[in-house]
């Protein structure tokens, strides 16, 4: 005998993660989606316990990019209580990119920059 599921216990096993995903509002998975970007890209930006090894400006661009396109789309969806905090750790991580990058970046040009306008 194995502890092998059988092949309809597994998907069973999706079909129940699905309907769990399903009961969840769209504003949670949205702000759960969100804390995840913002809180991989401060790591990137070098604002983790050992930024020395853990900064990394290329991923940290590309993950800054993705939030601002999310929040900015969104924001309207989720409402400014639940945008509000966001924008704010948007801003931050932007800033702190700034700040980390040898070379700046043009106003306007910076990661999110073409969603949320200049950051200064």
């Amino acid at each position: 005998m194995t502890d092998t599921p059988a092949p309809f216990e597994a998907g069973n096993a999706a079909d129940d993660a699905a309907r769990d995903i399903a009961e969840v509002p769209a504003v949670e998975l949205i702000n759960t989606v969100a804390v995840h970007l913002l809180s991989a890209a401060a790591v990137k930006v070098g604002l983790a316990d050992d930024p020395q090894e853990q900064t990394d400006l290329d991923e940290a661009r590309k993950l800054i990019t993705a939030l601002a396109g999310l929040v900015t789309a969104a924001a309207t969806e989720i409402g400014d209580h639940h945008a509000r905090p966001l924008r704010d750790g948007l801003r931050s991580v932007q800033l702190a990119f700034r700040e980390a990058s040898a070379i700046p970046d043009a106003p306007g040009a910076g990661p999110g920059e073409k969603y949320t306008g200049p950051v200064n």
